[in-house]
């Protein structure tokens, strides 16, 4: 059944591509017409046709997804949407109220994950679905107002929103690469075995690196758990539930670092046309490095 359900979702996912496909083609000003088309077209088609595609072929699609992003030819086209004037009321009509479909992708998500069999990413898809009914609702708009934002909220993150899906791709095949092992050999020169202080930093400021490298913690944290922190940590009679949970959230203060985190740093900065695209990360950096200090010593404390 769950299975089902995300076939479901990710079909209703390569729907929205279609539809920013099919925007960018009858957009005759947008300054990337034909590569937008295409490259929101192909991602639509992996999405609603992917189990029913050879690997092989999903593999030379995406290779031509990325020279279409390199070459700069996926570009966001003229944003259609309502005035100024008609948002600042629609915000004073609707006040708090515009937060309640946001609170329920949350609110399902949690419940279906918790109390059902269906997983965390059927209830983040069921969760959204309800999210939409419910803001037409409340804004009582019509949905092909909710499909065109759609398509401009798409365009207006671009091949960003790729980032995510691929760089998890990435970690599993430095993971299957034995890229851990070839960084416990690089450390093990550096680091004396048995120095817990020193081993504990390597563990975790290789959670950040590597966090920064890939955008992404879970990806980063296979590779060097079995690289840095088994060797280095926990064979050193660590507790592997404190120092793993430490080192999974030490590996978010890279996350607020990098511009491969891209629904984090890059995203936000696109969506409120923000004329420096790396403020977010510039204004993270003093909190990302006090959080990585507190993690060595809380780890130094509780986790030996």
């Amino acid at each position: 059944m769950a299975n089902l359900l995300l076939e479901v979702l990710f079909i209703l996912c390569g729907l929205v591509a279609l539809s920013a496909s099919i925007y960018a083609f009858r957009d005759r000003e947008h300054p990337t017409r034909f590569g937008s088309t295409l490259f929101w077209g192909l991602l639509a088609l992996i999405f609603i046709f992917g189990p029913y595609i050879p690997k092989n072929i999903v593999g030379i699609i995406i290779i031509v997804m990325a020279v279409l992003t390199a070459t700069r030819k996926v570009k966001v086209g003229n944003i259609r949407g309502s005035s100024e004037d008609y948002r600042q009321k629609q915000a004073e009509k609707l006040g708090n109220k515009i937060f309640i479909p946001a609170f329920m992708i949350a609110l399902f998500a949690f419940g279906i994950a918790q109390f059902t069999d269906l997983g965390g990413l059927v209830g983040l898809g069921i969760g959204a679905l309800a999210a939409l009914i419910i803001g037409l609702m409340i804004t009582r708009s019509k949905t092909t107002e909710a499909i065109e934002g759609g398509s401009n909220l798409l365009q207006q993150v671009g091949s960003s929103s790729l980032l995510p899906q691929i760089l998890a791709a990435l970690g599993a095949l430095f993971n299957a690469a034995g890229v851990g092992e070839v960084i416990a050999s690089g450390i093990s020169r550096v680091i004396p075995q048995g120095n817990i202080v020193l081993g504990l930093i390597a563990y975790f400021a290789g959670m950040v690196l590597f966090t920064m490298i890939m955008g992404n913690a879970f990806a980063a944290f296979s590779v060097i758990t079995v690289g840095v922190g088994g060797p280095f940590v926990l064979s050193q009679g660590a507790d592997p539930a404190i120092i793993g949970a430490l080192a999974m959230t030490a590996g978010y203060c890279g996350t607020l670092l990098t511009p491969m985190a891209a629904n984090f740093n890059i995203v936000p900065a696109a969506i409120l046309e923000m004329r420096d695209e790396y403020g977010v990360i510039k204004t993270q950096i003093p909190v990302a490095i006090a959080m990585f200090i507190i993690h060595i010593v809380v780890a130094l404390i509780l986790g030996f």
